[in-house]
C-alpha cells in the first residue's frame, strides 16, 4: 500500500473515486455524473487528496482535507474489500501528520442504506479507535445526511 498526496485529480481518478463514493457511502449522497463530482470538489478550500494505491496500483481508498470556516476538515472513503485492515489507520495516519486538528461529519446511526440496498455502517468505533472526539452538540440534518462532528486534535 502507498498514499500518494496529490492537489488536482485526473479525470480517469475522478472517475474511480466517485465509483468508490457511490458503493461505499449512503445513498443519499449518491453523485451521478462527474459534473456533480466537479461541483461538490469545486466547493472546497485547499483541497489536498490523498489517494491510497494498492501493491497493483489500483486506487482503493481516498481521503481528502480541505478549509470550511477557519477549521480543517477531511472525509475519506475505502472500497469495501479493504475496510478493517489497517487501511483507513493509514490514510488518517497521513492526514494527521500534516494537520494539526481535523473535523469531520459521521453518521452515527445504521439506519442509512447504499447504493446496493445494503445498510450503511456507521465508522463511529473506527473514528474513537483512532483518537477522535465525538462533539455530540454539534450535528447535521438535511437531506443529505444525518451526522454527528468529530474531531482531533493534536
Amino acid at each position: 500500500m502507498k498514499i500518494i498526496e496529490k492537489e488536482i485529480l485526473s479525470l480517469e481518478e475522478k472517475d474511480i473515486l466517485r465509483e468508490i463514493w457511490n458503493n461505499e457511502y449512503p445513498a443519499r449522497l449518491h453523485l451521478k455524473t462527474i459534473e456533480d463530482f466537479d461541483l461538490y470538489l469545486n466547493g472546497l478550500l485547499n483541497t489536498k487528496h490523498y489517494l491510497l494505491f494498492d501493491d497493483s496500483d489500483k486506487i482503493n481508498g481516498w481521503a481528502f482535507t480541505f478549509l470550511r470556516e477557519d477549521e480543517n476538515w477531511f472525509a475519506i472513503i475505502l472500497n469495501h474489500g479493504i475496510q478493517g485492515k489497517g487501511s483507513g489507520t493509514f490514510l488518517i495516519n497521513e492526514l494527521k501528520k500534516n494537520n494539526h486538528s481535523l473535523n469531520g461529519w459521521v453518521t452515527d446511526h445504521e439506519n442509512e442504506v447504499k447504493q446496493n440496498k445494503e445498510f450503511y455502517k456507521s465508522p463511529m468505533p473506527f473514528y474513537i479507535k483512532n483518537g477522535f472526539t465525538i462533539l455530540t452538540e454539534t450535528r447535521i440534518e438535511n437531506e443529505k445526511m444525518s451526522a454527528v462532528k468529530i474531531n482531533w486534535t493534536r
